[in-house]
């Protein structure tokens, strides 16, 4: 049966200065662990600690800029691009440009605070 979800779970983000996460699907919103589907809303100059997670995490750029610093160098996605990070990549995601970015986050399993593994 298909389930209608009327609206999103606000979730805390990690990172300064804050950015807004709204889960329409994931294991506050609804309860799965099998895939997370977030919007986020950052502002320009967000960034967080570098993280190893247990996830796949696709990043679909709706506006702005999002950039993903890994081992490797960095890489940066704008509005219409995305972005896959493999699990157990090292990454730090940041939205340093003018006006942040706003981008659709999915995670294969759902993230989780115990399996995103950020840096101290």
């Amino acid at each position: 049966m298909t389930t209608l979800i009327s609206a999103p779970t606000r979730i805390e983000a990690a990172g300064i200065p804050p950015k807004t996460i709204s889960e329409f699907i994931g294991h506050l919103a609804t309860g799965n662990a099998d895939v997370s589907v977030a919007v986020m809303d950052s502002p320009k100059g967000w960034s967080e600690s570098g993280q190893t997670p247990e996830f796949d995490e696709y990043s679909l750029v709706l506006a702005g800029e999002l950039v993903a610093e890994t081992r490797d160098g960095s890489v940066s996605a704008s509005q219409g691009q995305a972005l896959l990070t493999r699990a157990g990549e090292w990454v730090r995601y940041s939205t340093p440009g003018d006006g942040g970015a706003r981008y659709v986050s999915v995670c294969l399993p759902a993230f989780s605070p115990a399996t995103v593994h950020r840096d101290d």
